[in-house]
């Protein structure tokens, strides 16, 4: 099993103490459900961090970017619900981007995932795609333990709509604009994994740092018309 669709939302957060339990209710109960109403969201899945920082990850699969900046998915953008107006105001430290699936291939989904974030020179994204998605990640993805390898790129424009919802949460947002995916059935498995693909990349025009946390799956929802 790959990615689902063409196109993801990634967001990192933190969450301050006092909003933690809230939010915890409010992400199970109805924001990921009401995401995975909108029409050409396939699934979601929300993660925390064993490893690195920040402690979430949440991952959106979708169609493709037209569903990710489309009217219906704006509309949930910048009509918020009450419950949304309290629980935002608690998130620290954004990142977030809407991204193309650029590689994606796998037997599964992994409990756990390796997230590795980084910037490439626009003169380098042509022969780093495919170093990643045709030598790289398909090694990696031959390791004992990994389930999954995605390389997923971020459009720019639709990244830096600015809605109701990004004005709630009351912090800027980053914008990963290279991110790297690694599923497998361990911490060790895919930490191992994350190791290998940071080695084939040390002799690459990659000057900016790799942010990378391992994060262990909390929930998982699919859209129910497409299950």
């Amino acid at each position: 099993m790959s990615l689902s669709g063409q196109a993801a939302v990634l967001i990192w957060h933190n969450v301050l103490g006092e909003f933690r339990a809230d939010f915890h209710e409010w992400h199970n109960r109805e924001h990921m459900p009401e995401r995975l109403a909108i029409a050409g969201f396939r699934r979601g899945r929300r993660y925390r961090a064993i490893e690195g920082e920040p402690e979430f990850f949440n991952l959106y699969e979708a169609d493709g970017l037209e569903i990710l900046s489309g009217p219906e998915y704006l509309s949930r953008l910048n009509s918020p619900t009450l419950w949304t107006k309290r629980v935002l105001p608690g998130f620290r430290d954004v990142a977030r981007s809407i991204c193309r699936i650029v590689h994606t291939a796998g037997v599964g989904q992994g409990g756990f995932v390796l997230t590795q974030r980084f910037a490439v020179p626009a003169h380098q994204c042509e022969p780093l795609t495919k170093l990643l998605s045709r030598t790289v990640l398909p090694a990696v993805a031959g390791r004992p333990g990994i389930v999954g390898t995605h390389l997923c790129q971020a459009d720019e424009v639709a990244s830096g709509v600015v809605t109701a919802e990004a004005a709630a949460r009351v912090v800027p947002t980053i914008v990963p604009s290279w991110t790297v995916l690694i599923e497998g059935i361990s911490a060790a498995s895919v930490h191992s994994a994350g190791t290998a693909v940071v080695a084939a990349l040390a002799d690459t025009s990659i000057t900016s740092p790799i942010q990378t946390a391992v994060y262990q799956l909390e929930n998982c929802r699919e859209n129910q018309s497409v299950a």
